[in-house]
């Protein structure tokens, strides 16, 4: 490492937000420390409380976002602050319109974790479809009951948003000589005919006629509650739900009734409206519902490759270069 780029980092502080961040980001972290950078990690596990992060943003010079939220009051904090690099997609954590106003940089990582998300999402529905945690459960405690399940194969699917994770979804689902459709109001055209997937032309129309619903648009006000009562009332009896995407996009109290209706007849769900969720949740009393805490990015491989790339930006930034994927 020459002195040049050692001196890119010196006197400069690194708040890093993501837990588990020196074993699931090695390289990244490393990248740091060789241009000079002194990291302040969080050596919890869990994300960093608004006032432990208000204290730390008063010395930072750029951050590694995990979930922990770079709202105003948190920026009011934030003097010295050049960029916060998001170890991930999602972004809406951050007050984008703020670090505008503060000319703060943001970058994130489209794509970094796609293949992991896609692979959870189909894995939830081979879960939910052949009752794998019911069986797991029952042969541990000693039942040799037998479940018999459904195959993926031959179902339809509905995408709802058809982005980078969905079109990754309908790439690996192919395989399994599946229908898919997908709505998305900025759909690529040209992806869909690529992979061979019909676009509709609502939300609804994705819905009203598949076996598995599985949902991949980001959380936005638009998009708030997108599966509610009346998208779950437009899905056919028996409809598989998934959703690896943001807990926002759904309404958890039509989910449960969606459920108990039986319009639902399972559910994967990596992400809810509260997290983390509570032992209380209602929708933990339903067999067929199949959870996870948030960890549809959580691979190994995706860490690699987005903290290396998380921390390219912030190298970046301090080199006098602009960092791709610039957000704001």
């Amino acid at each position: 490492m020459t002195s040049a780029s050692s001196a890119v980092g010196d006197g400069r502080t690194v708040i890093v937000g993501p837990v588990r961040y020196a074993e699931l980001c090695g390289s990244g972290r490393q990248l740091l420390l060789d241009h000079g950078f002194t990291l302040v990690e969080n050596e919890a596990t869990v994300p960093w409380t608004q006032p432990e992060l208000h204290a730390l943003l008063a010395g930072a010079d750029a951050a590694v976002a995990g979930v922990e939220v770079y709202d105003s009051a948190a920026l009011a904090h934030a003097d010295r602050l050049q960029i916060i690099s998001r170890l991930g997609v999602g972004l809406d954590n951050i007050d984008l319109d703020e670090t505008r106003i503060r000319g703060i940089h943001v970058v994130n990582v489209p794509g970094g974790n796609a293949a992991a998300v896609a692979e959870l999402a189909i894995g939830f529905m081979i879960a939910v479809l052949r009752r794998l945690p019911e069986m797991d459960a029952a042969t541990k405690a000693g039942r040799w009951d037998r479940f018999v399940g459904r195959e993926l194969a031959g179902k339809s699917i509905g995408l709802i948003g058809f982005g980078a994770i969905a079109q990754l979804v309908a790439r690996r689902l192919h395989g399994f000589d599946v229908a898919v459709t997908a709505y998305d109001p900025f759909a690529d055209e040209a992806a869909a005919a690529r992979l061979g997937v019909r676009l509709a032309d609502s939300a609804a129309a994705a819905v009203a006629d598949v076996d598995i619903v599985s949902v991949h648009a980001p959380h936005t006000a638009a998009t708030h509650h997108i599966v509610d009562d009346t998208l779950i009332d437009a899905m056919r009896e028996g409809t598989i739900l998934i959703n690896t995407a943001r807990g926002g996009l759904v309404d958890q109290a039509a989910l449960v009734r969606g459920l108990a209706s039986g319009r639902v007849a399972g559910a994967g769900l990596d992400v809810f409206e509260v997290e983390p969720a509570s032992a209380e949740n209602p929708l933990f009393a339903h067999p067929n519902v199949v959870v996870a805490p948030h960890a549809a990015a959580d691979s190994r491989e995706a860490y690699e490759r987005i903290g290396l790339a998380t921390a390219r930006a912030i190298v970046d930034v301090f080199a006098g270069r602009l960092p791709e994927a610039l957000v704001a």
